[in-house]
């Protein structure tokens, strides 16, 4: 534990993350890529909740032809399946976990219960929080931020497709200039897109720290716990 930085942690993933190469649903090789690090970092004694996307299944904005709470709801649901594929790879690697979901599915998950999921993370358990806020008009973004909060997490690692905020897409502006620190108000007035408008917000209010790497090297999960300089921190 002294090599540790963070004691409890919140890790949003999105739902491409889980997708790989493929690009659209559950790559294995991925989760389980992703997963062993979540192990990793769960034995050297971190507490991990996960927040998901869901956008590797559905994303809300696909639907703009329909109701937007109908095409909202249906964003939730596909996070519900990428929380039971993490939970699937975490199982089979040993790591005791559980899905919360803050829309009802007894028969395959827990609801979101604030004191319970403290207690599964006391016990060394990865809590794996589902269905956004259960709201719609809110993004899985701010489902992480609200649950961190809740849980009391030292800070929320944000693994991006990016490796860290710039100040323009650094794919498309090779001048874009890369944060090592960065405030939740700059990012807001410079509208950065590092999370959406309301949960930045949420982080401020709260002072929530933020930590914004690449996902797609999985020992940076393991880099950020111990507190080395990756990615950007907003704060």
């Amino acid at each position: 534990m002294s090599d540790v930085k963070y004691k409890r942690v919140l890790l949003k993933l999105s739902g491409e993350a889980l997708a790989g190469e493929q690009k659209t649903g559950v790559d294995v090789e991925t989760v389980g890529k992703i997963c062993d690090k979540v192990k990793e970092i769960v034995e050297m004694g971190v507490q991990v909740a996960i927040v998901v996307g869901g956008g590797n299944f559905w994303r809300g904005r696909n639907g703009h032809q329909m109701e937007r709470t109908t095409a909202d709801y249906m964003g939730m649901l596909a996070t519900g399946m990428n929380g039971l594929a993490l939970q699937d790879a975490l199982e089979a690697r040993g790591i005791h976990s559980r899905v919360q979901t803050a829309i009802e599915m007894r028969e395959i998950a827990e609801p979101f219960i604030q004191r319970k999921a403290e207690k599964h993370l006391n016990r060394g358990r990865v809590v794996i929080f589902a269905c956004g806020t259960g709201h719609p008009y809110f993004t899985t973004d701010t489902a992480a931020v609200l649950r961190a909060t809740e849980i009391k997490a030292d800070i929320i690692l944000l693994g991006k497709a990016i490796d860290a905020v710039y100040s323009a897409d650094p794919k498309i502006d090779l001048t874009a200039e890369k944060y090592e620190e960065i405030s939740y108000m700059e990012v807001l007035e410079k509208d950065l897109k590092v999370m959406d408008s309301t949960a930045t917000a949420m982080c401020r209010d709260n002072n929530m720290p933020l930590l914004v790497f690449g996902i797609a090297d999985p020992e940076n999960i393991v880099r950020a716990v111990k507190g080395e300089k990756i990615g950007t921190i907003v704060k």
